[in-house]
């Protein structure tokens, strides 16, 4: 069963869900958490103290509002666009992700919030 957070970027709070798979897991048990994103395309991603490896949602095919966890960088990646590999408007991301989540709701609302200083993800109590 997914677990509800909220992912919080300057003045935007959107809602999203965790799933149940171990990666989701060792994410959701880091919140909450603040950290300073990077930027690509449009993707946010930033580093967390969680060491995973690929596992059985490892993909590279990403819709707008995935949430993955990138294994290389020990990073959260959140999509909500294209990123410099894309062709369309699907994200493509550096290499395969995790899925361990998604946001519910409008994830484009992100494209607001380039340039943030910090994103916040936290459990919804």
């Amino acid at each position: 069963m997914p677990t509800n957070v909220k992912i919080i970027v300057n003045d935007i709070t959107l809602e999203a869900e965790l799933y149940a798979t171990a990666c989701a897991k060792a994410v959701l048990e880091k919140l909450p958490l603040e950290a300073v994103p990077s930027k690509w395309g449009d993707e946010f991603y930033f580093e967390i103290s969680v060491t995973n490896p690929l596992d059985e949602t490892a993909t590279r095919m990403i819709k707008i509002g995935d949430i993955g966890y990138w294994p290389p960088g020990q990073a959260i990646a959140i999509f909500f666009g294209p990123t410099p590999l894309s062709n369309g408007t699907d994200p493509v991301p550096a290499s395969e992700v995790n899925i361990v989540g998604k946001i519910v709701g409008d994830a484009t609302l992100l494209r607001k919030a380039k340039g943030a200083s910090t994103i916040r993800l936290e459990k919804v109590l």
